[in-house]
């Protein structure tokens, strides 16, 4: 896959080294400097300009990427960005950095595809040891249409000790992936969830709260 990224700050810089292990990626990043440090790694291809102007992302071969991810430090800029990767060059997947959380609807509103926004994920984590829901939204897509969530089985579950064939879900709801202790299992027909499973399952941000009464029962 050819990645896009924007932006050599730390986030840029850690997010390329990872994903060169396994894919085609380039890095745009319009200070001298920061040019400088990125310097080294030859997985990495590295491109000298501002990620908002089309000549800059031309150059990085914008045409022919999959995916681009704008990661600057500037929200003004990671949208801007995004848009010309989507509505000009028709890329299939956008993703941008939030810096300030009050900006996450106006990123799917305008067709960002995937809006993380880290300010949020590590109120969540530290939510999620406080809750009394158990529920964590891991991301939302799709434009803010789809949510990915979490949610961890406490005793009295109505959905325990029953094979997931027989779970009534809202409707447009998929289980991903239950989580129990240090094992990863992919959820079939027959499983029987038990009490302290982590269950991941894909819905419409709509259904969030019913996915939770399904899953949990009625809270306290």
């Amino acid at each position: 896959m050819k990645i896009i990224i924007v932006g050599g700050g730390q986030v840029g810089t850690f997010l390329a080294e990872r994903l060169a292990e396994n894919h085609y990626v380039t890095l745009i990043e319009k200070s001298p400097r920061r040019m400088e440090m990125l310097a080294g790694n030859p997985r990495i291809l590295l491109i000298e300009g501002d990620g908002c102007q089309v000549d800059t992302l031309l150059e990085a071969g914008i045409k022919t990427a999959d995916v681009l991810a704008a990661v600057t430090g500037r929200d003004e800029d990671n949208l801007i960005i995004c848009q010309l990767a989507k509505d000009v060059f028709k890329v299939r997947r956008t993703v941008a950095r939030i810096n300030d959380p009050r900006h996450e609807k106006i990123f799917f509103q305008l067709g960002v595809d995937i809006a993380v926004d880290s300010t949020a994920i590590i109120a969540k984590i530290i939510e999620e040891e406080v809750s009394l829901e158990d529920m964590i939204n891991l991301c939302a897509f799709k434009r803010g249409k789809l949510s990915l969530v979490r949610v961890d089985l406490p005793e009295g579950s109505p959905v325990l000790n029953q094979p997931i064939k027989n779970l009534v879900l809202p409707e447009d709801t998929v289980l991903v992936a239950v989580l129990r202790e240090d094992e990863f299992i992919v959820p079939r027909g027959e499983m029987v969830l038990q009490v302290g499973d982590e269950v991941i399952a894909l819905t419409k941000v709509e259904n969030e709260k019913e996915v939770l009464h399904a899953l949990v029962g009625e809270l306290r």
